[in-house]
């Protein structure tokens, strides 16, 4: 199997591919493909390719609809960077509270003076912010990296609102009792000093934080978005900003409006980028691949449903790709019958428009057979695993 990377991918990670695999620089001559935020959208989808993987958690780089007509499997590794991002959210939440990045760059203008000791005792006081402890903050998203954020801010003292309604039930078992599972957002708008987003961007989330939202807010309200640029409107953020409806707004994503704007601590999307975090995200990445590569199994794909069938231990193992449309499975087990083939064992499962079967059969898989089923109508990728 042929590997690129489009961006570098940490050692840990590359390290677990085996001699059977070799990385190459020509995407165009890949098998499967890692990447971080390099964009993909204007790349030429080789024929073979099996599988894309992006260490990280956002695959907005990542043509998904194109990958998913040509049967390539999109992994993402959900949760790898969670705590990377989270310890981000908590500095972001830090610098809030507290004018320090104003206060830091005052210094450097009388850094110079000899009577700067004097100079900060009597400056000072235009720097002075307030304590988080006993604040409330409203958390929407409680994914990986929203768990993580809400429980730290309930050990901080804070007083804690949740907002998902499409909450996970491993992430309701990992939430600290002591947060408010809060029914309508727009609660966490009228309650909330502070405000963190840590949902994924879709067109349904795409500028959620919008006028409407802002009016709905208190006053002084301080917004954090360590999530997607484009889920905040930033011609409504900057009309909250002057009306002083946003205290502050902390950004991983400076954009040309944005990091011109007052009342903005813009960060350089620094949320992920630790090196455990990076480790993580490669580890998991590779793993997704050599899984799927090796075993045809499918864990954390956002084109294609999970779907897992272990190790083989029949003579002959095939998946297949396909639409999410009627009598394909009919279709499918037809075309192994046609070919004298017994199917050991099977799993079906789909995901939106798409769907993935894996078969395990009592006999070598024939070229025949690829074949047949490769010509099934809907049928997009067929592979011999085994």
């Amino acid at each position: 199997m042929k590997i690129s990377c489009l961006n570098p991918i940490a050692a840990v990670g590359m390290q677990l591919f085996t001699d059977a695999y070799e990385k190459v620089d020509d995407f165009a001559a890949s098998d499967a493909a890692l990447v971080r935020s390099a964009s993909v959208h204007e790349l030429e989808l080789p024929d073979q390719l099996l599988a894309i993987a992006r260490a990280g958690a956002g695959v907005n780089n990542i043509p998904l609809d194109k990958c998913a007509e040509k049967g390539i499997v999109v992994f993402n590794t959900p949760g790898a960077n969670a705590n990377g991002v989270k310890e981000a959210v908590l500095a972001g939440l830090f610098l809030g509270a507290r004018d320090i990045v104003g206060g830091v760059n005052w210094v450097q203008t009388v850094k110079e003076d000899p009577n700067v000791a004097k100079l900060v005792e009597k400056g000072k006081k235009q720097f002075a912010g307030t304590e988080i402890m006993g604040k409330k903050i409203g958390v929407i998203g409680l994914g990986a990296i929203g768990v993580l954020v809400a429980n730290a801010c309930v050990a901080l003292g804070m007083e804690v609102y949740g907002y998902d309604p499409f909450i996970s039930v491993d992430a309701a078992w990992n939430l600290s009792k002591d947060i408010k599972h809060i029914a309508n957002v727009e609660d966490i708008y009228a309650n909330c000093d502070y405000i963190t987003v840590h949902v994924p961007l879709m067109d349904s989330t795409k500028k959620m934080i919008n006028a409407d939202a802002f009016a709905k807010m208190k006053d002084g309200v301080i917004l954090l978005n360590f999530a997607r640029d484009l889920l905040v409107d930033d011609d409504a953020l900057e009309a909250a900003i002057a009306s002083g409806k946003v205290r502050k707004y902390i950004t991983d994503f400076p954009n040309a409006k944005t990091a011109q704007m007052s009342g903005v601590v813009a960060i350089p999307h620094l949320g992920a980028s630790t090196e455990e975090s990076e480790d993580n995200c490669a580890v998991m990445a590779v793993k997704e691949l050599r899984d799927y590569l090796e075993n045809g199994n499918i864990t954390h794909s956002v084109n294609y449903p999970a779907c897992d069938m272990g190790i083989c231990k029949a003579a002959g193992r095939i998946t297949i790709c396909h639409k999410n449309i009627p009598n394909m499975l009919g279709q499918l087990t037809g075309a192994c019958a046609a070919e004298g083939i017994n199917i050991e064992d099977m799993t079906n499962k789909s995901k939106g428009d798409w769907a993935y079967t894996m078969m395990d059969i009592g006999s070598e898989v024939t070229e025949a057979l690829v074949e047949k089923l490769a010509a099934i109508n809907g049928v997009v990728k067929v592979r011999k695993v085994k």
